[in-house]
This record gives C-alpha cells, sequence and structure tokens, in this order.
C-alpha cells in the first residue's frame, strides 16, 4: 500500500478528476462525501473501482461502512467517533484496509493492536476544509504520532507542495491531500507535482 500522495475527495467530485489525479500520481484515493446519499455514493464508488483497479490503485470510503461493503471498495477510513477501530475491523474483515483519524497522540493509547492499517493525523494546519476541525498538531505533533505508531502515518490538513520536504522529515508515509490537486486549475499536474517532491525528498 502506498501511502504518499493519498487524495481525499471533495463533496461532488467528477469522476475525470478522481482519475486525472491518479493519472498524475496520486497512489490511494478517498472517496468523501458529506452530502451525498448512500445509493449515489455506492454507485460513484463502483464505477471508480472499475476505472482504479487496472492501475492498481486502492479507492477508500471515507466514514460509510455499508457504502464500502456494497461498493467493494478496497477499504473504509473512519474517524474518532464513527465507531470502534475494532467494531470496524469485524465488520471489514481481515482483508480490506482500514483507516483511522488521530487528532492527538493521547488517541494513540486506544487503538486495539491489530486493527487498523494506517492512520491519519491531523490536522498538520489549519485547513478551510474542514472547518470544525480540532487544533493543528504542527510538524511537531506529527513526528510525535509516527514515533508512538505501529502502523504507517499519513499526514493531513493544510498540507500542500511546499511542506513535503518537511513531511517526509518526520518519518510520515505519505500526505493526505483534499485541495492541493482538487482545486488545483490542472489536477493532474498538480499530482504529479506531488508525487515528484515526494519522491526526490528521500
Amino acid at each position: 500500500m502506498n501511502l504518499s500522495v493519498y487524495f481525499v475527495t471533495p463533496d461532488g467530485i467528477d469522476d475525470a478528476i478522481v482519475l486525472a489525479a491518479v493519472r498524475g500520481g496520486a497512489t490511494l484515493v478517498q472517496l468523501r462525501d458529506k452530502s451525498a446519499t448512500d445509493a449515489a455514493m455506492i454507485a460513484q464508488a463502483r464505477r471508480l473501482q472499475v476505472a482504479l483497479a487496472p492501475l492498481g490503485v486502492p479507492l477508500i470510503i471515507n466514514d460509510r461502512l455499508q457504502v464500502a461493503l456494497e461498493s467493494g471498495a478496497a477499504g473504509l477510513h473512519v474517524g474518532q467517533s464513527d465507531g470502534t477501530p475494532a467494531q470496524m475491523r469485524a465488520a471489514l474483515g481481515p482483508d480490506r484496509i482500514l483507516g483511522l483519524s488521530i487528532e492527538t497522540a493521547d488517541q494513540m493509547q486506544q487503538i486495539p493492536p491489530g486493527t487498523v492499517d494506517y492512520i491519519g493525523a491531523g490536522p498538520i494546519f489549519a485547513t478551510a476544509t474542514k472547518p470544525d476541525h480540532a487544533a493543528p498538531m504542527g510538524m511537531a505533533g506529527l513526528q510525535q504520532i509516527v514515533q508512538l505508531a505501529s502502523v504507517p502515518v499519513v499526514a493531513i490538513g493544510g498540507i500542500g507542495l511546499s511542506d513535503v520536504a518537511a513531511l517526509r522529515a518526520t518519518g510520515a508515509a505519505g500526505m493526505a491531500v483534499v485541495s492541493a490537486i482538487a482545486g488545483a486549475e490542472n489536477p493532474q499536474a498538480a499530482a504529479a507535482a506531488l508525487a515528484q517532491a515526494w519522491g526526490a525528498s528521500r
């Protein structure tokens, strides 16, 4: 599982933008849509699965367990209030990817071993994408979580191209971005720039 350029979709995204991001170098896609019905999200997830599977790019569903199960997506990403990791793992089964959002180092202590495959840590910086987010943890907070974690950690929250070198220095496995790709004039080029920067900063 390559988490380096982890594209999280905004509400109502067009399939074409997702595919452009993947052509550019996005290594994983999380379908997140707070306003769509389950039925609409399942339909979109199924379309994307067909397009992404030959490219070897996993599709993860944000929050909605039933959508993940019914669409055949590669996995699920949940927050702190979406059910326990143990419950989600039991429902998903052992073979699908499960990601969990972490906002503080203290929350790390509550994850049962063997339940999650990666952690999304953030927000690193304040972000307009999620106005009700927790206090930003900065690079120092991210590094602390990376050191505590027994699974890969993906950074999220207000990050972009200029942050790649600092993120790599913390030991993070990747960066999750929304507007850095979806808000770009050319999403494919934006994803390519992120992928190139991540690879160059090893």
